[in-house]
């Protein structure tokens, strides 16, 4: 860590300060990330609201100023920051470590797809990436990517990533038999629909172009082959 900087928790009253760095940092990198879309004093009343709920923050300060600041939330690294001019120096690095030593057992971020320089930052620090997605459900509405440090242990840290996902597909697939079940009340009989089968996985194949049409093809089968014998 650089001798000069100085890193301690946050409270309530860096609130102000963490989302100056936030809004000045995203103005800064507009094109390797796409412009904000809340104005500066709602990004204040977020931060405030973020420190005053479930997260914890970090704050790197130098000469009395704050430079940089992380956000925990469980185990997601929400936020990492430096202000403008401040890449380069160590103070990521040094909140990066502050980010593993806080959550050893491993934590996962989101980072914009464009946003390189963060992406290979955190790939220098042990991160990989996991999955990508299409931004549908980022305020920005920008494609991102999901990465993850997996912690002292971790195979029993992506391993319990995994239990998040089988216990959601748990839940996808009680509602896929329960819609199949009513929807063989309103046909004439229990036929298939060739037809839409192939809509369905060519549909699943532009969210899972990994799988390819034809594994997506044999898994739809099977659920819907199960989904059907499961009702009456």
């Amino acid at each position: 860590m650089p001798t000069d900087l100085l890193l301690r928790p946050a409270t309530v009253a860096d609130a102000p300060a963490m989302a100056d760095l936030h809004v000045d940092s995203r103005l800064a990198n507009i094109g390797s990330m796409p412009p904000m879309v809340h104005p500066r004093d709602a990004a204040h009343r977020w931060m405030r609201g973020r420190l005053e709920g479930d997260s914890t923050g970090w704050v790197a300060e130098r000469d009395g100023r704050a430079v940089g600041y992380l956000v925990l939330t469980g185990n997601w690294l929400d936020d990492l920051f430096l202000g403008p001019g401040e890449t380069g120096h160590g103070v990521g690095a040094a909140l990066i470590d502050v980010a593993k030593a806080e959550r050893p057992e491993g934590f996962c971020l989101w980072v914009f797809e464009t946003n390189l320089g963060a992406r290979r930052f955190y790939g220098r620090h042990g991160l990989v990436e996991l999955e990508r997605t299409d931004g549908s459900t980022n305020a920005e509405r920008a494609p991102d990517v999901r990465m993850v440090w997996p912690g002292r242990e971790p195979l029993v840290f992506l391993r319990s990533l995994i239990d998040e996902v089988d216990d959601q597909l748990g839940d996808l697939l009680a509602r896929r038999v329960a819609l199949t079940r009513v929807v063989q009340t309103y046909k004439p009989d229990r036929t298939r629909d060739p037809e839409r089968e192939r809509e369905i996985v060519a549909r699943l194949a532009g969210s899972v172009p990994e799988l390819g049409e034809d594994r997506l093809a044999r898994i739809m089968h099977v659920i819907i082959s199960e989904s059907l014998d499961a009702s009456p």
